[in-house]
């Protein structure tokens, strides 16, 4: 008789979680998954997916403007936001069903549709009152919305209900100056919602290079975004038909939803790690070794669980690192480093590398930077810049940051990311023949340093 229900026992099924059971399971081991929620996690439930998915949605009423400068005539276009979120709900249920049968049931891992918290080192409890041992456990619980700590703070949305209104608010105040915050206030713009944008810093994305962040404000300006920078709610009201958001300034702001968007925390809490000794910081952030291993050596954790990177491919990688250390007998600790990051803003935002604050902390630079309009813009008569930027250690020559902000920057930014990875020089950059006529041709043809 085994001495364990299973070999390996994962307490959340998104993208870190789904990973790791599945190539598990493939190398013979028996598996388990626990999911209180729907299977595929933040990501592909009430994240990244049908983000994009709105993202592509709202940029239509621009190409429909576009389009009469390069001689289309288009009627006047009408938007339902009800066919909008059926073909995109039905989109995420596919995905789910993907997760759930192809990944993990096909796979042969077991699959529990319940909440299972940690009852011992090797063991766990499910909601039915089911008790389960496992060698091993995974933690990939993810992470869940926060709110400011204001009256009338449980009025506001978070992100994991934006996905659930069910018609389109006429008027939105968004609060808070994260990507989460700036991708929303864009859509929902493109979307026709008069929105407000309220940051209590002076800028938006402030963990990314200051040319991005004024690129991008100055381009959400000029489509209507009315943004309240430096200026923070102190509380919040419903009036009924509208909800009242009162600034610390005394200035008020009145729309038909409040968003929160306000950053996110680990997902921790009553699953039985203070009951275990498992160590965690200050924000509920499990910590974990180079080896994602918790402080009781039979417990893992990955993904936004432990804080050290919020990104999807992030969690994946943590997940497969994971099954080579404890599955595969191949050590393996997750590559942190130079992470190719998009923000779907629009203009969307790719970014890789330092930013040029940090890496003058610590590097001699040269800067390169272009801004223009492009070549989509030229004939509509838009008035909308692109950035580029490249970011050099004059000692080695070596590429730091690229950044970009403008169509198909997530794109670019991927391939990008490969050069920056492998350790480029500008001089790399310079002698790739350029792709032309693109805007991506920028990033090859910048020979003159402006700083």
């Amino acid at each position: 008789m085994a001495a364990f229900d299973f070999d390996l026992f994962v307490i959340g099924a998104g993208s870190g979680g789904v990973r790791a059971a599945r190539m598990a399971a493939q190398t013979g081991a028996r598996v388990a998954v626990a999911e209180e929620s729907r299977y595929g996690g933040t990501c592909v439930i009430r994240g990244c997916v049908p983000k994009k998915l709105m993202v592509y949605a709202s940029g239509f009423h621009e190409a429909f403007e576009d389009a009469a400068g390069f001689g289309w005539t288009v009627g006047t276009p009408t938007f339902d936001w009800a066919k909008l979120c059926k073909a995109r709900n039905a989109e995420v249920d596919r995905l789910e069903g993907i997760y759930l049968n192809n990944a993990l049931e096909g796979n042969g891992v077991k699959a529990f549709r319940q909440r299972a918290v940690l009852t011992g080192a090797q063991e766990v409890e499910l909601m039915d009152g089911t008790r389960l041992t496992a060698k091993t456990i995974l933690i990939a619980t993810g992470g869940r919305p926060s709110r400011l700590p204001i009256d009338g703070a449980e009025i506001a949305i978070v992100s994991d209900d934006i996905f659930d209104l069910r018609s389109q608010p006429e008027s939105l105040v968004v609060v808070g100056g994260g990507y989460i915050a700036a991708e929303f206030a864009c859509i929902f713009a493109g979307l026709g919602t008069k929105v407000t944008m309220v940051n209590r810093s002076p800028t938006i994305l402030k963990a990314f290079d200051e040319d991005l962040q004024t690129t991008v404000i100055e381009e959400m300006e000029k489509k209507g975004i009315d943004m309240r920078l430096g200026d923070a709610p102190a509380s919040i009201a419903d009036l009924g038909e509208t909800k009242q958001v009162t600034l610390q300034s005394g200035a008020t702001v009145e729309a038909e939803t409040v968003f929160m968007a306000t950053g996110r925390h680990p997902n921790t809490r009553g699953l039985g790690l203070e009951e275990l000794g498992i160590k965690t910081g200050e924000g509920g952030e499990i910590i974990v070794d180079k080896f994602s291993q918790t402080s009781v050596p039979s417990v893992y954790a990955v993904g936004d669980v432990t804080d050290r990177s919020q990104l999807t491919p992030v969690a994946i990688r943590e997940g497969a690192a994971f099954v080579e250390t404890v599955f595969n007998d191949n050590p393996t600790s997750p590559d942190h480093e130079l992470i190719p990051t998009a923000i779907f803003t629009q203009p969307e935002i790719g970014t890789v590398g330092l930013s040029e604050a940090d890496a003058r902390r610590d590097h001699d630079v040269e800067i390169y930077r272009a801004k223009f309009r492009p070549m989509l813009h030229t004939l509509s008569g838009r008035d909308e810049k692109m950035l580029m930027k490249i970011i050099v250690d004059k000692s080695d020559r070596k590429v730091l940051g690229v950044h970009i902000v403008g169509h198909g920057a997530g794109e670019m930014i991927q391939c990008v990311g490969i050069a920056v990875k492998m350790g480029a020089t500008k001089e790399d950059f310079d002698r790739t023949m350029a792709v032309h006529p693109t805007a991506a041709e920028e990033l090859v043809t910048m020979k003159t340093p402006v700083e």
